[in-house]
């Protein structure tokens, strides 16, 4: 063990400037026995520190280390388990227990030991030792307790000390002096016995001879003796008169110490009460304008809303701890409380008296919009309201409750004003559509409500109505009903274009201004947000809004948005039933005032989308825009439907096809509408449509053409498409408008060949025959030779088709296709144009194989070319 500590000092506690004093081998009590040394240490340098180490082996064996330490002023309790027996374990409390198992019962005695006498020497006892046999701490002391307190640190342990250099020196020459003090180290102990006898002989003889000396310095010491028996008498008077004085040195200190600590009390007590006067006195005159101040005048509401500001700021405070437990404190945080209550009441019924009397006072000036075109301007209102925010702000923070209340009367007053407002607005919207209040009548309007009435039957008779006064031609063969453009000239159109456009402009700027409004009167944040619409579920009666939040509590900002959109349907809930009733009665004047409704509304939404795409205005013009859109699709559908029912007379020509006019009438319409129109997709899909029901449907009629012939139905009418796609130029139609083109061209060529037939009837049946022998292997020149196509054969059937005959027949042909051909496409003379050309193809066929089947027989036609040509323009001219 001797060495082990030895070697702990030299590598562990050596460099730390520490000495150890006590060391025990130990392990963990209950586990597994993993040895390693506790370690009693003291540092070299003042003032001393006393520590306790626990040092480990480490883990490659081949060193130790220092593992933890604990200050011994940090240890509370060693428990020694038995005072009697011997036990092997101890408990040391630090922070927490620490029990261990010594490897034997001597290490732990003496480790404890050597705790105690740390703990005289330099805690002062304050280390409680418990089931340690007080033998072992008395014999711990070897002369008295005050000896082990003031002792140096070699009389509290045995200390192992190293030779200094002098004594190695020493050693050293004694060694070399005895040859055998390495070889024989017994002999050479017993040569130092001898002379350590020798010299302690030596001693006592040199003491007897020097008895003199001895008794002279007796005497000395105990005069000496004397001298301090005096000085201590002569200190302890000393140190009584001292006493006394540092007993009063002690009570003036005392005192002192108070009056320093009263003065500090008074200087924290007078902040308190400064902190709270300051911070908790309402003015007299912020009290009085709480409880008397005018909310009529603006002098007044500055006066109030300064005064709700200061109360805030005073119940707002942030008491210091202990604040609240004051009386005072808590009467006047009473008084506050009151006072807000006491004011919230009165500016709650202040305000619903002006919602009241806005609503009053707007009623009386309806009568003057009644015949304009125009919504009442609620401007003034709003002004005079917004002096009021602030005091809606403190409100909303101090009182929600009584803040709901006043945003359910408002919606609720507002709601019934704007509501007579809209629908006059709507009234006289309706009427300047219909014309007059007669005409609004037949188109089912009465009263004042501005409403459609009537079942849907009667909206059906109106449809019919109309469409029948804007059929022009009571000859038409066919009977387009509600799908034929509207005879209503471009004037009425224009007109009903106005109207609509008024109308949303109007409406805008009014929802707009009252959601501005809303959001600064009552404080509610409205940002950019992503767009979403307001669905039938929600509770448009303010019901949610006392729903989302406890009472008294204000909703987060993603709840305010919410609010805004909630109070603005709830405030403008006729807008979209009003708009659609507009809409309808808009589509039953004109199925093609949806192409306008279209245009314009698109327009306001991407507008309102702009402004906001989460707003109110943007999310019920959107709706309303659905239903727009819909019937769009609804016109569209019809005229595909009425196409495809088309009836044709079986007495008079076809002609151009009244659907084909339609869809003329169509597009020249709808481009001159949508011209740069944010939703032109919309009508490229429509045109696809039509378009595609158009050219089904011509055939479809050709074919079913008796009067006229089929290829002259379709190339009229998809020569009259072709031309009005060039003319329009619709850019989504080009593929139909180069099919309209090719179908044109090959109805035309198709009739041509089909009407002109074979005008030299015998003629080409001979010039048949001779191609067919040709065609078995005859060459041309032999044919000649045979009997059926001799040139004898040939001249008779010549002249069987002099010039008259062939001008006769010619001119029989013209009228016959006259008769077939309508007026207003204008293509006679190109279909007669194009039978001339075919005509003279064939003639030029006959003499090329004449010429070659008849070589040199002088075989001609009985008329020429220039013949062929003076009769067609000659036949053209006379007609």
């Amino acid at each position: 063990m001797t060495a082990i500590k030895h070697a702990l000092q030299r590598d562990i506690f050596t460099p730390n400037d520490e000495r150890l004093l006590s060391i025990v081998n130990v392990c963990k009590a209950g586990k597994k026995k993993k040895n390693c040394f506790l370690c009693a240490t003291v540092t070299t340098e003042r003032p001393v520190q006393v520590k306790m180490v626990k040092v480990k082996k480490s883990d490659k064996g081949d060193f130790y280390k220092r593992q933890i330490a604990w200050a011994l002023r940090d240890l509370a309790v060693v428990d020694a388990k038995d005072a009697i027996k011997e036990n092997p374990e101890f408990d040391l409390h630090f922070e927490k227990v620490y029990k261990w198992v010594a490897s034997s019962t001597a290490e732990k005695n003496a480790f404890i030991s050597c705790i105690w006498k740390l703990n005289q020497r330099y805690l002062r006892k304050k280390i409680d030792f418990v089931n340690v046999s007080s033998q072992l701490l008395e014999e711990s002391v070897p002369s008295g307790e005050n000896q082990s307190v003031t002792g140096g640190d070699e009389e509290v342990v045995d200390v192992y000390q190293e030779l200094n250099a002098r004594e190695e020196q020493d050693i050293e020459i004694m060694m070399e002096g005895c040859e055998c003090a390495i070889s024989n180290a017994e002999a050479f102990a017993e040569r130092l016995s001898r002379e350590l006898q020798v010299l302690d002989g030596a001693n006592i003889q040199s003491i007897m001879a020097s008895e003199k000396q001895v008794n002279i310095l007796m005497k000395l010491l105990d005069e000496a003796l004397k001298e301090v028996d005096q000085i201590e008498l002569k200190l302890s008077s000393y140190e009584e008169m001292l006493q006394s004085v540092k007993e009063q040195m002690d009570q003036i200190s005392e005192s002192n110490h108070l009056i320093h600590l009263s003065n500090t009390n008074n200087v924290k007590l007078l902040s308190e009460i400064e902190f709270l006067v300051n911070h908790m006195d309402l003015a007299k005159g912020h009290i009085k304008a709480l409880q008397e101040g005018d909310l009529a005048s603006s002098r007044g509401i500055e006066a109030c809303t300064n005064a709700a500001d200061a109360l805030l700021q005073c119940m707002n405070v942030a008491l210091r701890p202990g604040h609240d437990m004051l009386l005072a404190v808590r009467q006047q945080q009473q008084r506050f409380s009151d006072l807000r209550e006491q004011f919230a009441r009165r500016l709650a019924s202040h305000l619903n008296n002006v919602f009241v009397q806005q609503g009053h006072d707007q009623s009386s000036t309806l009568a003057q919009h009644s015949v304009e075109l125009a919504l009442p301007n609620h401007h003034p209102f709003h002004r005079d309201l917004l002096r009021y925010a602030k005091l809606m702000e403190w409100l909303k923070s101090t009182d929600y409750a009584k803040y709901e209340g006043l945003t359910k009367n408002y919606m609720d007053y507002l709601s019934r004003l704007y509501e007579r407002e809209i629908k006059d607005f709507f009234e006289v919207a309706k009427i300047k559509m219909t014309g007059t209040t007669k005409e609004s009548k037949k188109f089912g309007l009465h009263g004042s409500s501005g409403k459609l009435t009537g079942s849907t039957s009667s909206l059906n008779k109106l449809s019919v109505q109309s469409s029948g006064n804007r059929r022009s031609q009571s000859s038409s063969l066919l009977d387009m009903g509600n799908m034929s453009a509207s005879d209503l000239d471009v004037a009425d159109r224009t007109k009903f274009d106005k109207i609509f456009e008024q109308v949303l402009s109007e409406l805008e700027p009014l929802c707009l201004a009252e959601q501005d409004f809303i959001s600064k009167f009552f404080k509610l944040q409205q940002h950019q947000s992503m767009p979403g619409t307001m669905t039938e579920a929600e509770d448009l009666d303010g019901g949610t809004l006392s729903r989302q939040h406890n009472a008294g509590v204000p909703p987060p900002i993603s709840s305010e948005k919410d609010m805004i959109r909630q109070m603005m349907i709830k405030i403008f809930r006729c807008i979209e039933p009003e708009l659609n009733n507009l809409i309808a009665l808009g589509d039953k004047i004109d199925s093609f005032n949806s192409l306008y409704m279209l245009v314009k509304m698109s327009h306001h939404v991407w507008t309102a989308q702009n402004v906001d795409p989460a707003s109110f205005l943007s999310t019920t013009l959107g709706n309303v825009l659905v239903t727009v859109k819909r019937n769009f699709d609804k016109c569209i559908s019809n005229q595909i439907r009425q196409m495809e029912e088309v009836k044709i007379s079986k007495k008079s020509k076809v002609g151009i096809l009244p659907f084909v006019a339609e869809f003329e009438e169509f597009a020249g319409l709808a481009e001159s509408i949508f011209k740069n129109a944010e939703r032109r997709g919309d009508l490229d899909k429509a045109y696809t449509k039509l378009i595609r029901g158009v050219f089904v449907n011509v055939e479809k009629v050709a074919n079913e053409s008796q009067k006229t012939p089929r290829d002259v139905v379709m190339m009229e009418n998809f020569h009259h498409i072709f031309a009005t796609l060039s003319r329009l130029k619709i850019s989504c139609l080009e593929t139909e408008k180069k099919e309209a083109k090719q179908k044109y061209t090959d109805h035309l060529q198709s009739y041509v060949i089909y009407s002109l037939g074979q005008p030299l009837e015998k003629l080409n049946h001979f010039f048949e025959g001779v191609e067919a022998r040709v065609a078995q292997g005859i060459r041309e020149e032999e044919v000649s030779y045979q009997l059926a196509f001799n040139k004898q054969e040939l001249r008779k059937v010549i002249k069987e088709y002099p010039g008259k005959e062939v001008k006769k027949g010619l001119d029989n042909l013209y009228k016959k296709v006259d008769k077939h051909l309508c007026e207003e496409e204008n293509l006679l003379q190109v279909v007669w144009h194009s039978m001339q050309d075919e005509f003279i193809r064939q003639y030029k066929h006959f003499e090329g194989l004449i010429a070659r089947c008849y070589p040199g027989s002088g075989v001609t036609m009985e008329f020429t070319i220039q013949d062929i040509l003076d009769y067609c323009s000659s036949i053209a001219q006379s007609h």
